[in-house]
């Protein structure tokens, strides 16, 4: 007859069992999503950036950062649509440009930076909470290959936060020219209108 401490570790070591299946299982259905949002986004012609790629998979920007098939199924996506731009090949399913899918994209850079911004934010809060207790039990390497990991994320989220921030810039261009040739064409049609002869 098993006692009952020996009772309670095999239940205790059930119990830490199960968690760890739910969470392997958990992981991969993330997994799963960012890459089905990566490969959409792909199709689409959308820009790929980590901060989509967790939007669209309904993650955590962490999450991809922090898993590997992840992370480089993004990097890659991102390199196979600067060599599309580069090799002029027309970007899929083309949106018409207007002025109300100007100020849309224009609106989702935006929140981007804003999702960079806290992203960057929290990553530095992080740092500075953990580093001091986990100096004691780290060796130098350990903590030198850490360092240079989130010096790598965090250079990352600067190209990013730079590319959406000319993103915007170009977007605000093209949307003042958009209004403009909007307000041209409509003086256009009024004087068009005015020469027609009254019957």
């Amino acid at each position: 007859m098993k006692s009952p401490a020996a009772s309670g570790g095999n239940d205790r070591n059930s119990r830490v069992e199960r968690l760890r299946a739910s969470r392997a299982k958990d992981s991969e259905e993330k997994t799963r999503r960012a890459l089905d949002a990566v490969a959409g986004l792909l199709r689409s012609g959308r820009r790929i950036t980590v901060s989509q790629v967790a939007r669209d998979a309904a993650v955590s920007t962490w999450f991809v950062y922090n898993q590997p098939q992840v992370y480089q199924a993004v990097q890659d996506g991102v390199t196979a649509q600067r060599e599309q731009v580069s090799q002029g090949s027309p970007v899929p399913a083309a949106r018409q440009v207007s002025p109300a899918g100007l100020h849309t994209d224009l609106a989702l850079a935006r929140e981007e930076i804003k999702d960079l911004k806290r992203e960057r934010d929290r990553l530095l809060n992080r740092v500075r909470l953990s580093l001091g207790a986990e100096l004691d039990g780290v060796d130098q390497n350990e903590l030198i290959q850490r360092v240079q990991h989130l010096e790598q994320r965090n250079t990352a989220l600067n190209e990013e936060l730079s590319e959406a921030r000319e993103r915007i810039a170009a977007l605000e261009g093209r949307l003042r020219e958009t209004e403009d040739d909007l307000t041209a064409a409509r003086a256009s049609l009024r004087r068009a209108m005015r020469a027609v002869p009254t019957p």
